[in-house]
């Protein structure tokens, strides 16, 4: 039986790439997302990856431009159905939210055949999502740091908790953001289809990062082999789960110094950073409100007052 999606179509065994239409552009152009197919030799599930739905988040496509040429659709049971590139306008200008509707695109699921170009993006890609048995959504911390980390945005209460919880322990980064996420994210919607669904937070960066890109190819062959993509045994490890999140701002203008790494642990009333005018002189302290994990920090040194600096995850343990 082929597997198509968009002017991608693949019969059994094979592998195809092609475009998604979603839409034209300012001078009548068609948009057309690069999309992938890999039609496995033997039956099984449904996979679907997405990435770069974030315009700046590239970490994602460097995942699949690493891990599409390992796959052997000879080797493959089942069907995996990709999109390199969901933010078409966003990514063409490096640019965060989609220009043409200045809209976030993760914020636009399930979307709207008829609606603004975001919309219209994610009604798309979500008929392809909803194909599929498992999604994973693959983004970065924009251009903050940030630790290499799994988002279950379903909520504890959903139904589909427990599976969405265990996938992101079979990815195993080692760290999990478990906490419902906001309207409009396809680790929202898709899960409320009864679809398992992940999001991949692999670090934060201008550009490639090499180390979290290998975390998450690493994480997608887990992944495969788990669900019986590929032949493979695969041991889930222990999981550093947070299930708040605070995020912190500057009290005062000027330069930040951070007394915590990514990734310790600190206190509540520990201090997190400093703030000081150009020549040293210290303006303001900032404390830990609660026990955590320093999860995201910004990765310029000037801020202005208000202006976000950090992330403590909290409500530590694991699983």
């Amino acid at each position: 039986m082929m597997t198509t999606l968009g002017s991608a179509s693949a019969p059994p065994g094979e592998f195809d790439t092609g475009r998604l239409e979603v839409g034209e552009t300012r001078d009548g152009s068609t948009v057309g997302l690069p999309v992938a197919v890999l039609n496995g030799a033997d039956d099984g599930k449904t996979l679907y990856v997405q990435a770069v739905s974030d315009g700046d988040e590239v970490n994602g496509l460097g995942v699949l431009n690493r891990l599409v040429p390992q796959l052997d659709p000879a080797e493959i049971a089942g069907e995996i159905l990709f999109v390199g590139i969901v933010n078409f306008h966003g990514f063409q200008v490096a640019e965060h939210r989609n220009p043409i509707d200045d809209m976030k695109m993760n914020r636009a699921y399930p979307g709207s055949a008829n609606g603004t170009s975001s919309e219209r993006i994610a009604a798309a890609t979500f008929e392809a999502a909803k194909r599929a048995d498992l999604v994973i959504d693959l983004h970065q911390g924009r251009t903050s740091r940030m630790i290499n980390e799994v988002r279950v945005r379903c909520g504890p209460r959903h139904r589909l908790h427990r599976e969405c919880l265990e996938l992101a322990k079979v990815f195993g980064t080692g760290y999990v953001l478990d906490q419902k996420g906001p309207d409009g994210q396809l680790a929202r919607a898709a899960p409320d289809k009864g679809i398992p669904t992940i999001d991949p937070e692999l670090g934060g960066s201008v550009g490639w990062d090499e180390e979290s890109i290998e975390i998450g190819v690493d994480g997608m062959f887990r992944v495969l082999k788990y669900y019986g993509f590929l032949d493979g045994d695969v041991d889930r490890e222990v999981q550093t789960r947070a299930s708040g999140f605070d995020q912190y701002g500057s009290p005062s203008g000027g330069l930040v110094t951070y007394n915590a790494d990514l990734g310790e642990r600190v206190s509540r009333g520990d201090t997190l950073f400093e703030v000081s005018d150009p020549f040293g002189e210290l303006k303001a302290r900032v404390t830990a409100d609660s026990d955590g994990i320093l999860w995201r920090s910004r990765r310029l040194p000037q801020v202005a007052t208000g202006e976000y600096v950090c992330s403590v995850g909290t409500d530590i343990d694991s699983f």
